[in-house]
Parts: structure tokens; C-alpha cells; sequence
């Protein structure tokens, strides 16, 4: 069961997607598991040939548990196989379903088990609970019988406070965030971007393009961040075991937040060395893919430097946690107009604020702020990105 986040202590086997003896290739579906924040499809890392599968559907098992043997030799593994774990004793799995069509579902008062999901693999969608009528609910009390009972309570109780509804996401949210604060000492940083350069850049490119193939202002802000953190190694990577391990990839985990709440930080990878076009279109790709609750396994435990955007929100700023075992997070807000000085002139251009929140156990604010400056030095030569 591989760890799908930081927050994850286990997850639920849902199905197979191969059988003992089938072939297998790096990058293939073999498995769909379901955490807290959705349904996650598992890859396989190595081609071969799948030897035994080991834990039955329906199954929580903790991070780390063997799911499936493989053998690449030819040759039937040796070693004996621990036995296969059986199901839980608990009723039927209910059906895969996405967070949003989960979130619905109990607004609705839909049973889902008597929904059919028409999306992949059969997973239940928003849209399939929208079409389902809900059992009417009941009908009202009579007045009458409301004043009989009230007249039955000789004291009245006092109103129970408001108690909010911890989901499992919220929760597992919460969990990590809490580490993190806990175990990371963090230090913050910002400086504003100007973005004229970009937005004049972007506006001769897209004046050449169809307007479906046309490039968003994020999407170049994805790429300079990526570009930033490989000039500077130390935010870009993990902290295990009291050691920092730099990566020499940069995936960077874009935050997305879920209609009913919550939200994740999937990889977009090897951001460093794609073009601008096709960070976009890994982007529109991710953001979909999240939307219905279908995400890869590598995306979910990739990441080495997480990315959030809350500009779309009329947010200014904002200062990240850091999600753990990363060492930094960089948060981006609303491009606005402001004044802006330079070559001792006044004018109002389009500035963005940008921010990292860092680990000071691998790096310090000197560190950061070469970041920041290298940000800064990609969005004013956007044709370079």
C-alpha cells in the first residue's frame, strides 16, 4: 500500500485491475485503492509478471502492507507467499463514488448503493446522483402535536453548541498540518512580481493562437516557479530521517480545492523541463481529473515542491504550510494593479505577490530569497520559459 500523502495512514483496497500471471509495464493500472481524499489509481513501478496478489478487495490495510508479488526474471518467486488477507467481516464494499458525488449524496439524502455510476470503472459522479430523485422526506408535524410536547418539558435545555462536520479529508488535513507545524520551523518570505512583461507577453502569444490553445498567466507561473527551484536546490526535495534529500526532478504539487471542501496537492512532473504549453495542458488535465476523483498513485506521493494559488479567491497573499516531508511551499496571489516605480518613473502595472514558507533546518532566508529573486528574474524574460 504505497503512502499517497503525508497524511495517509491507510488506505482501502478497492479492485484489481490485473490477475495472477498477467503482464505487466512500468506505468501500468493495477489497482484502485480509496483514501480519505478520494479514489487513487495504483501503478506499478517495474514491467514482469504479476506472481500473487495478496490482499483480497474490500481490505484496509496500513501504509507499507504488500499488496501484490511480481517476478522479472522469468522465474517464479521462491521465497514462500504470506497467504492472502480475506476481506473484512463487514457488509458489501459500497460503491466507489467521487468526493463531490459523495458530498451531494448526503445533501440529498441518496442512498448511493442504489446508484449506477457511470464513470470509470463504474465509479458513481456527481452527475449520476444529480439524476436520482430523493425519498420525499417526511411530512411536517402538526402544530398541535408540537405544543403537546412542548408543554410535556417542565425545564427547557439550554441550546448545544454548533458542532461542525469533521469529514475524513478534514481530518486527514488536519493531521498533516498539525505535524508540520509541529516538526517544521518555518520561516516566510515575499516579494512582488512585477508581471507587466509577462501579461504583454502573453497577450502578443495568444493573439497567434486559436482561443482554445491559447496560455493562461498560471501556467507561466508553474514553469518559472519550477525553473526557480532547481537554481535553488534547497527548497526542492524531501527532509526524512533528520536528513534532507534534494531532488533532481522538480514536481510540483499544485493545491486544488474540492467542491464539498478540502482539498489536494497532486504532481505535475518534471515541470523544469516542459514547455509552457505543456504545463498548461497538464494542468487543465490534473484539475479535471481531481474534479471527478481519479487520480494516479505517483501523483499523489510525487511531489517535491507544492504550489497554491488562492489569487482566483481576490487573495493578495498567502503564507503556506508546508506539507511534510517537502521543505517548502509557495503561494501565489491576485495579479492586481498598483503603483510601481522604476527607472525613476511612476506608472501602475499588474504585480503579483509571491511568498515561500521554507524549513529552516535546510535552508534560511538567504536561501529563500535568492528563490523568490530567481521567480522574479524568469517572469520578466516570459519568451525564455
Amino acid at each position: 500500500m504505497p503512502s499517497l500523502g503525508a497524511d495517509m495512514d491507510a488506505g482501502t483496497l478497492v479492485e484489481w485491475h490485473v490477475a495472477a500471471g498477467d503482464a505487466v509495464k512500468r506505468g501500468d493500472i493495477v489497482a484502485v485503492v480509496e483514501t480519505d481524499k478520494g479514489l487513487v489509481d495504483i501503478e506499478i513501478w517495474e514491467s514482469g509478471v504479476v506472481d500473487a496478489l495478496l490482499v483480497a478487495p474490500g481490505s484496509k490495510v496500513p501504509v507499507g502492507t504488500l499488496l501484490a508479488t511480481t517476478r522479472t526474471d522469468g522465474a517464479r518467486a521462491q521465497a514462500a507467499q504470506p497467504p492472502v488477507l480475506p476481506p473484512p467481516p463487514r457488509p458489501p464494499l459500497r460503491p466507489m463514488a467521487s468526493p463531490a458525488a459523495k458530498q451531494l449524496a448526503r445533501e440529498r439524502g441518496v442512498d448511493l448503493a442504489a446508484v449506477h455510476g457511470t464513470g470509470p470503472h463504474g465509479a458513481i459522479t456527481r452527475a449520476d446522483v444529480e439524476h436520482v430523485t430523493p425519498s420525499p422526506a417526511p411530512p411536517p408535524e402538526k402544530a398541535e402535536a408540537r405544543r403537546e410536547r412542548v408543554e410535556e418539558v417542565e425545564t427547557p435545555r439550554e441550546p448545544r453548541p454548533a458542532v461542525l462536520d469533521a469529514t475524513a479529508m478534514r481530518r486527514a488535513i488536519a493531521a498533516s498540518m498539525a505535524r508540520s507545524k509541529r516538526e517544521i520551523p518555518h520561516y516566510y518570505l515575499s516579494a512582488d512580481i512585477d508581471l507587466s512583461r509577462s501579461t504583454a507577453w502573453l497577450e502578443a502569444e495568444n493573439a497567434r493562437r486559436p482561443v482554445e490553445e491559447r496560455l493562461l498567466l498560471a501556467a507561466l507561473l508553474l514553469k518559472a516557479t519550477a525553473l526557480a527551484a532547481r537554481a535553488v536546490p534547497e527548497v526542492n526535495g524531501f527532509f526524512v530521517d533528520g536528513v534532507f534529500r534534494p531532488s533532481s526532478a522538480v514536481h510540483l504539487g499544485v493545491a486544488v480545492s474540492l467542491r464539498q471542501g478540502g482539498l489536494v496537492a497532486p504532481a505535475i512532473h518534471d515541470v523544469d523541463a516542459r514547455t509552457v504549453v505543456e504545463v498548461q495542458a497538464s494542468l487543465r488535465d490534473l484539475v479535471g481529473r481531481v474534479r471527478t476523483g481519479r487520480l494516479r498513485s505517483s501523483e499523489m506521493s510525487d511531489p517535491t515542491l507544492t504550489v497554491t494559488n488562492l489569487g482566483e479567491q481576490g487573495v493578495a497573499a498567502v503564507f503556506g504550510v508546508i506539507y511534510p516531508p517537502q521543505v517548502a511551499l509557495v503561494g501565489l496571489g491576485k495579479p492586481l494593479e498598483r503603483p510601481w516605480a522604476s527607472g525613476g518613473m511612476l506608472g501602475v502595472r499588474p504585480v503579483v505577490t509571491a511568498t515561500i514558507s521554507a524549513d529552516h533546518r535546510v535552508s534560511d532566508g538567504h536561501r529563500g530569497a535568492l528563490f523568490l529573486a530567481a521567480l522574479d528574474g524568469w517572469m520578466q524574460k516570459p519568451e525564455a520559459l
